[in-house]
């Protein structure tokens, strides 16, 4: 069992900071209308950025979790040029692996709900296939706004939840 020493990890400055950065991560796609509209040159080599954002957002994925593919769509937008489209298909294969990953560690300590698993599976599968039909029929002006509401929903949920958990 892995046990994390509280002072070095902070989980509650993190459920803090975490919100906020979401937050300032949609200001910024507000700010950069082109941002996603349009492939871009690159920043950095392919290798070099997901070895360096696999390591960064997969620890944070495993850690914590939420906003993870907000992060990997931004990233792949910010870094490797990609147009909203391409970063959200890049972001659903992302987040596979790590769901494989986290199945696997949980499956090796017996920490898996079998039939919950499932049913949300299904339903994964459904919404990625009508959602990928949505995108590719309709692109980025339809993803962004979308995904803005996303970001803004979920650091909305991360506050509430941070403000309204009981105080030590």
């Amino acid at each position: 069992m892995l046990v994390v020493n509280e002072r070095v990890a902070r989980p509650d400055l993190l459920k803090l900071i975490i919100p906020w950065l979401l937050i300032a991560l949609a200001i910024y796609l507000l700010l950069k209308p082109g941002l996603g509209s349009v492939q871009r040159r690159e920043r950095m080599t392919s290798n070099t950025f997901h070895l360096t954002f696999g390591l960064l957002i997969g620890f944070y994925d495993g850690f914590f979790g939420p906003g993870t593919g907000t992060f990997w769509a931004m990233a792949y937008m910010m870094f490797l040029g990609c147009e909203l489209t391409q970063a959200t298909a890049h972001t659903k294969i992302m987040n596979f692996t790590s769901n494989i990953i986290s199945l696997i560690v949980f499956a090796a300590a017996h920490h898996v709900l079998v039939v919950p698993g499932i049913v949300m599976g299904i339903g994964q599968m459904l919404g990625a296939r009508l959602g990928s039909r949505a995108v590719i029929k309709r692109g980025a002006n339809f993803i962004r706004p979308i995904f803005l509401t996303v970001v803004i929903a979920i650091a909305s949920k991360l506050l509430w939840d941070y403000f309204r958990r009981p105080q030590p």
